[in-house]
């Protein structure tokens, strides 16, 4: 084995070392560990107001035995429904801030719906009454708890990733990989889709 032959793959093995110590010191792997992490968070943000949006189905058919003449409501969350599920915000759009308004709005339209598809069982006494439509508030009311919590956690880890993104040194690596910061819930949507329905039936 010649003198070459050994120093190329000792100079290549240093220059690997000195890449990784660079890209680890200008928060490249912050920068993919934080991506990572906002990505895993609105998983969980979908699959709570997908959870919600199962549940509708089964609020809709409850409410149509005591309340079949409230055809404007079920239409209204018929569609505000299909509106919502119609818009699909994957991490690969994430950084879209229209998309990202489009799905807040969406949600908020679905919220406002089941608001008044609840405030319906006041005027039907053995609605409220009712063993399932009881299970189904509790559900309800069990979800828009979880997105509440989905969605602030969501809004905390892409404030964090946002933060790193502009910041010294690392606003240079991210600008050089092209991770630009991320579109958050704007203060108007936020407190929009905050609102959970009232699902409260108590006398």
């Amino acid at each position: 084995m010649t003198r070459k032959s050994i120093i190329k793959p000792m100079l290549l093995s240093a220059v690997l070392a000195t890449s990784t110590v660079g890209l680890t010191g200008c928060g490249y792997n912050s920068l993919q560990a934080q991506d990572e992490q906002v990505t895993a968070a609105w998983s969980e943000v979908v699959n709570q107001y997908q959870r919600r949006s199962d549940l509708v189905p089964n609020l809709v058919k409850v409410v149509q035995q005591y309340a079949d003449q409230e055809q404007e409501v079920f239409t209204e969350v018929a569609q505000a429904r299909s509106r919502a599920g119609s818009i699909n915000i994957t991490p690969e759009v994430l950084n879209d801030p229209q998309a990202m308004e489009q799905y807040a709005e969406a949600q908020a339209q679905m919220g406002g719906a089941l608001s008044r598809l609840m405030a319906v069982s006041e005027r039907y006494p053995e609605l409220k009454s009712d063993a399932l439509f009881q299970d189904l508030q509790a559900q309800l009311e069990g979800t828009e708890n979880r997105i509440t919590v989905a969605r602030n956690r969501y809004i905390q880890e892409v404030q964090g990733y946002n933060t790193t993104v502009r910041q010294f040194p690392t606003n240079i690596t991210a600008k050089v990989f092209g991770m630009d910061a991320k579109p958050n819930f704007s203060v108007d949507n936020e407190e929009a889709i905050s609102t959970a329905p009232t699902v409260d039936f108590g006398e």
